[in-house]
């Protein structure tokens, strides 16, 4: 709860500190060390080292200090809230997964527009909608921190306002969004109406598969659909490449990657926790959205020119593969396979993106010969691609390791499996376009801004995450 109410307090000192400072050198710094401060505030919140001073006076505040006081899990806000050790142990691993963002592509906020303050500001709300969709236990609390979430990101996708593509890319966003979120709140009252309460974890004595009403049946397809949208599975995606592709390429790294793992995250909260006994009901359907999602996002990203867009096509393919983790009902490796994945889909496309967003041509010819005049950038882009493809020693290999693997623990979905390996064979070529043409062609790339040593230090620490990540998975599950 504390990482909660920090995060909240840190937008708005970031807001402020727009008013009262002008150096945008200066106002990433401090963004910097807040985020920092977050993360560190989620690991003593995790580790139950705040002290039982500090958690008394904030469950005191919250008029709940009755309720398993500086334990996990702590019930808050009449029940409405759960957090438990795997919610924060998420939420932390998340928030570095955002510090190493900030580190790496925060100080090219400044070419986007003049607000910078501002945009680390909505980047502290979204975090905020974040550790509210790892922990909510009311499909209201599921609401808010999905608008939460959602708001601060139609206007970072309008945040160009020197481009026309970047304002459509926002109207897109916020229209489909809008509609998404009616669905949604649709979906939610048609539950409720079946079950009789907002709470995920009373919904399991509620509803029964033997007799379903058909009110909770028309709510999970509703609920499908609209987190489908939001973590842009098929058919739900048409937004996704031009909102991606016109969205500031600073903040398209964010938004395809920290966000739509949070989203991921509450997706498998909800079908797991309070529809997991009647899943006969909706698993099939969701195969369905997932191998559409597969062959939509990998076949679609074969034939584009450029690399942003290509890599927004790519986020669709990986939505596919992330929907096995809510596949896997019956399997205790679906939380670790989401964690795993989130973790290294996270790291590896922030990584490319940090690579991406100092070219000054996005297409494939834009990275001829990247490999002769910039070897550390190609050698790292090779790291984080071969990791997105899938390739064994990365993190990426593993974090489809865990969630194939616990489809196949359920055994009825083995077609859906092997129809994700092809898949995932498809996905190599358009990965290794990139390196082929860093590589193995002729050109002179040219960079809209200098390689620092710094950049260099954060790439090759990113590209060893990746790498431990696929070498040594265990160190970022949680442990029992």
């Amino acid at each position: 709860m504390t990482a909660i109410i920090a995060t909240t307090v840190f937008g708005i000192i970031m807001m402020f500190t727009g008013l009262f400072v002008d150096n945008k050198k200066t106002v990433t710094s401090i963004a910097a060390v807040l985020f920092l401060a977050l993360l560190g505030i989620n690991i003593l919140e995790l580790s139950d080292a705040t002290g039982p001073a500090l958690r008394s006076m904030t469950l005191n505040m919250l008029g709940t200090a009755n309720l398993n006081e500086g334990g996990f899990p702590q019930v808050l806000f009449n029940k409405m809230l759960r957090i438990d050790k795997l919610s924060m142990w998420f939420s932390t691993l998340m928030t570095a997964c955002t510090c190493l963002y900030v580190l790496l592509i925060g100080k090219e906020f400044k070419k986007v527009g003049t607000h910078v303050a501002e945009y680390f500001a909505l980047l502290f709300f979204i975090l905020c909608g974040l550790y509210l969709l790892t922990a909510y236990n009311s499909l209201l609390i599921l609401f808010i921190g999905i608008e939460i979430m959602s708001i601060p990101q139609y206007i970072l996708a309008g945040s160009d306002k020197r481009n026309l593509k970047s304002s459509e890319a926002s109207l897109k966003y916020f229209l489909m969004g809008s509609f998404s979120t009616g669905i949604l709140l649709m979906g939610i009252t048609l539950l409720y109406g079946a079950a009789r309460t907002f709470n995920i974890t009373e919904m399991v004595t509620m509803l029964h598969s033997d007799a379903l009403n058909p009110l909770a049946i028309a709510g999970i397809i509703f609920l499908i659909v609209a987190l489908g949208f939001k973590v842009s599975a098929a058919p739900m995606h048409t937004w996704t490449p031009d909102v991606y592709d016109g969205t500031p390429t600073p903040f398209t790294a964010f938004m395809a990657t920290i966000v739509k793992a949070g989203i991921f995250f509450a997706f498998l909260r909800l079908f797991h926790v309070s529809l997991g006994n009647i899943s006969d009901h909706w698993v099939m359907v969701l195969a369905i959205v997932t191998a559409a999602t597969l062959l939509i996002g990998n076949v679609t990203a074969v034939f584009q020119q450029s690399v942003k867009r290509m890599l927004a096509y790519s986020s669709i393919a990986q939505a596919g593969f992330m929907l096995f983790s809510v596949l896997a009902v019956n399997s205790s490796l679906a939380w670790n396979g989401i964690v795993i994945y989130g973790v290294a889909y996270s790291v590896a496309t922030i990584g490319i993106f940090a690579v991406l967003v100092k070219m000054k041509d996005y297409t494939y010819d834009g990275f001829n010969g990247l490999a002769k005049k910039h070897p550390l950038l190609a050698f790292v882009t090779t790291i984080f691609l071969f990791s997105l493809a899938g390739i064994p020693l990365t993190g990426g290999f593993m974090a489809k390791y865990y969630v194939l693997l616990a489809v196949m623990q359920q055994g009825n979905l083995m077609w859906l499996v092997l129809f994700a390996l092809l898949m995932a064979a498809i996905s190599v070529y358009y990965y290794f376009r990139v390196i082929i043409a860093m590589y193995f062609k002729q050109g002179d790339p040219e960079l809209t801004s200098e390689v620092t040593t710094t950049d260099k230090i954060l790439l090759i620490a990113t590209a060893i995450i990746v790498l431990l990540i696929g070498v040594l998975p265990q160190l970022f599950l949680l442990q029992p």
